[in-house]
């Protein structure tokens, strides 16, 4: 049995001696897992350098998903992103939102919103003059598509915002998820940022760190723990 699938390759991992399992997110399917060809071979090369994380590739599928792991077949990528090929930092952070993604998209079925704003995110990436907040701008807006993002029609000046019920408070809560009122303004102006605006949020490395470090307890509370990412370190060393 035979399909054709637009896929966003998120990881590669060793299978035995004659294959690789990728996993990635497909626009017909969502999360998905594929055999590859490992080794040093001319097509396992190829297939390598094709499904690179955060491509955008057509392919076709042979097997049966519910029974075993489909193999991928005649990869084509749908656009070129140079820029990321190219620039250690875009590439470092196509590798730190793969990652991040294999864990928040591990399961579910085709969402074609998700896949939209994948590739709209991607194509950003490759674009964008100034790519330092790209991870913070990202992160801000997966958490709208998965539909975790904080209510900030609520917010006023002097609210602390409660990361366990996703709601800014008058008060502290009983708990430590939450966030200062200095650091809730912060999360209000975060709701504005775009890819197109990003540029204008001028963060040292240590507030962006910063920023990213509470980001990522946000999403730990509603997914598994963010702190194991092998990409986030060289991250911060870059932005």
């Amino acid at each position: 049995m035979e399909a054709s699938l637009t896929i966003i390759p998120l990881r590669t991992v060793k299978y035995n001696d004659r294959h690789s399992i990728l996993t990635a997110y497909s626009m017909e399917r969502g999360p998905i897992s594929l055999l590859v060809p490992a080794g040093a071979g001319k097509e396992a090369s190829r297939i390598r350098a094709l499904t690179t994380p955060l491509s955008i590739v057509e392919c076709q599928v042979s097997g049966r998903f519910t029974r075993d792991i489909p193999v991928l077949k005649s990869p084509r990528a749908v656009s070129v992103m140079n820029n990321i090929l190219s620039d250690p930092g875009r590439r470092m952070t196509a590798h730190f939102l793969a990652e991040l993604l294999t864990v928040v998209l591990r399961e579910g079925e085709a969402d074609p919103g998700m896949f939209r704003f994948l590739t709209a995110s991607i194509e950003a990436l490759d674009r964008v003059e100034h790519p330092a907040n790209f991870h913070i701008a990202f992160l801000y807006g997966l958490a709208r598509v998965t539909g975790i993002a904080p209510a900030v029609d609520d917010f006023k000046p002097g609210k602390v915002f409660d990361m366990a019920d996703g709601v800014f408070r008058t008060s502290h809560p009983y708990h430590s998820l939450y966030l200062s009122a200095a650091d809730s303004q912060v999360l209000e102006r975060l709701s504005r940022m775009t890819y197109a605006n990003m540029h204008r949020y001028r963060f040292t490395r240590t507030e962006r760190n910063q920023v990213l470090d509470k980001m990522l307890n946000y999403y730990t509370l509603h997914y598994t723990s963010m702190r194991n990412l092998q990409s986030l370190e060289v991250l911060r060393s870059l932005f």
